[in-house]
């Protein structure tokens, strides 16, 4: 699996959570992308196009979309959050469902709603036995949404997507149901349709390994025309290269959230990302990574004092996993590991690790000497 990567001897990369290294074929696609636009600007544009396409395509395959036309390319995921936040019409008594721990962008975007009226139920979940259960009943017959990550970015908690859709579904007055997938889509097999999902959003920059500024935002078809519009433009038109056309008509798929010029350079970069994905396959790469979770858990559980903080239960793993140690003030401990050449991040009150596929054992063992060895 190596193969896919170059990184520096020095580099033990576990923090796939945060921002991704590129693989290889990626910096090969975006570096003759590059030299093509100096050789001959924008000659090949509609072989761009292709590959924008290309990676709509792709992104609906990853998520068991039913069709590309429900798949918008948009800057982030923070992007998409607000297309829906203000996309929606709400009613003074509404009320949004989140855990309590979520990152802020999933959380600024519903609280900016309380201005018109609209409750946000921020519901603590990670000391809960059943989170699905107390995300669901906070929920009542004036919750118009809930919203939730498929993996809690901190503690790495991973939810039952599937339990959480179905009870949004089944609700006497149906939920939306919105899913942050930023830190499972790419490492781990996510289902749209079972999930029972209205919408989904995901940069492509963490476990999907592409670019910063570029992100998928799926919208349930049923719904694409029924979110309000707030930014416009050229792209987002049923005719984008009609430039003559004396009225215009938005495009009643994906593409209606797109409001300008795309961001090529990313959009064959994430292409060339995905390729990898689909080249290893999503249930080996899902299988690898909750391998090498699982075994950071059972080398760090050895060290004396550590707790992990993130749920000892497999079936709630993802890629993330998040430790203290008694004793050890975990930001000096960030400080020395990244000093060392251990990329990781500190979050939710310990050390954040994050390993994707291709880290191999080794890798991980020379992290957790350096851990022992901490003063």
């Amino acid at each position: 699996m190596q193969n896919y990567f170059k990184l520096d001897d020095e580099i033990i990369y576990l923090n796939h959570a945060a921002v991704s290294p590129w693989p290889i074929q990626t910096a090969d696609v975006v570096s003759r992308f590059a030299h093509e636009n100096a050789r001959l600007g924008s000659k090949n544009y509609l072989e761009w196009m292709k590959v924008e396409n290309a990676l709509r395509d792709k992104l609906a395959r990853l998520i068991n979309a039913n069709s590309s036309n429900e798949i918008a390319l948009l800057k982030s995921t923070s992007e998409g959050l607000s297309f829906i936040a203000y996309g929606l019409t709400w009613n003074p008594g509404d009320n949004i469902v989140i855990p309590a721990e979520e990152f802020p962008s999933n959380k600024i975007v519903w609280q900016s709603l309380e201005a018109q009226g609209v409750e946000v139920r921020l519901t603590p979940i990670t000391q809960s036995i059943n989170p699905e259960h107390t995300l669901i009943t906070a929920m009542d017959d004036n919750t118009r949404l809930l919203s939730c990550s498929s993996v809690q970015y901190a503690s790495g908690l991973r939810l039952d997507l599937e339990k959480l859709g179905d009870a949004c579904k089944r609700a006497d007055k149906p939920v939306l149901f919105c899913i942050d997938a930023i830190q499972s889509i790419g490492a781990m097999a996510f289902d749209a349709q079972r999930y029972n999902a209205d919408f989904v959003v995901a940069d492509g920059h963490k476990w999907m390994m592409g670019p910063e500024g570029l992100a998928l935002f799926y919208c349930r078809e049923e719904l694409i025309t029924t979110l309000k519009l707030n930014e416009f433009g050229w792209h987002m038109l049923d005719k984008p290269g009609d430039f003559k056309q004396p009225s215009y008509t938005y495009s009643t798929s994906g593409s209606r959230f797109e409001c300008g010029s795309p961001n090529m350079t990313a959009i064959h970069a994430l292409n060339a990302s995905l390729d990898v994905i689909f080249e290893v396959g999503v249930s080996t790469i899902e299988s690898m990574v909750l391998k090498n979770t699982a075994y950071l858990i059972t080398q760090l559980q050895q060290i004396e004092n550590c707790e992990i903080l993130t749920p000892v239960d497999s079936r709630r793993h993802a890629g993330i996993v998040l430790f203290s140690i008694d004793g050890i003030d975990p930001e000096q401990l960030y400080d020395y590991l990244m000093q060392l050449g251990v990329m990781c991040a500190s979050r939710g009150g310990g050390v954040r690790l994050s390993p994707h596929f291709y880290i191999e054992q080794d890798k991980l063992d020379k992290a957790i000497d350096l851990i022992k060895a901490y003063k």
